[in-house]
């Protein structure tokens, strides 16, 4: 690759947020790769933990996944027993989505490492430019949330 290529690709947002993803991943399964739970699943596993009882298409929007994807991540963590899923009492074709203790203690168990991921993941940046970038982050997130194949849930 030249380095005109080099320098057009490392100057394209996309890019930079792809290969920060792909960083983070490693840095996760750094810290969180005994508990065999990865990052999609710990953010239901969270989700999940916080809000006991949220229908799966609500928790797909919680966590900005396609329902589909949630529906099998789910059926996986419930075969684990860190959830169990319940028929809605009104509507008995929506499942609701609980944590298990077993959840709960593995939740607790992955709180440093996984916040040391996070930390990894921004630790390059001086302390006073962290909040600003997060700050950032979410600004586009927010803003290009409608443009996702599965937007967040807006409060």
């Amino acid at each position: 690759m030249s380095k005109k290529n080099s320098f057009a690709l490392a100057a394209r947002p996309g890019f930079l947020i792809r290969r920060l993803h792909q960083i983070h991943l490693s840095l996760f399964a750094d810290e969180c790769g005994a508990f065999k739970v990865t990052p999609v699943q710990y953010s239901i596993l969270t989700a999940v933990a916080a809000q006991p009882g949220l229908e799966q298409a609500a928790l797909a929007q919680e966590v900005g996944i396609d329902r589909a994807t949630l529906a099998n991540v789910v059926a996986r963590l419930a075969r684990r027993g860190l959830v169990r899923r319940v028929q809605g009492k009104l509507d008995r074709r929506l499942k609701h989505v609980l944590p298990t203790a077993s959840c709960k203690r593995l939740l607790a168990q992955m709180e440093g490492p996984a916040r040391r991921a996070h930390e990894r993941t921004i630790d390059a940046l001086k302390p006073r430019e962290r909040d600003s970038f997060l700050t950032a982050l979410a600004h586009l997130v927010s803003a290009g949330n409608a443009h996702s194949r599965a937007p967040l849930r807006v409060r």
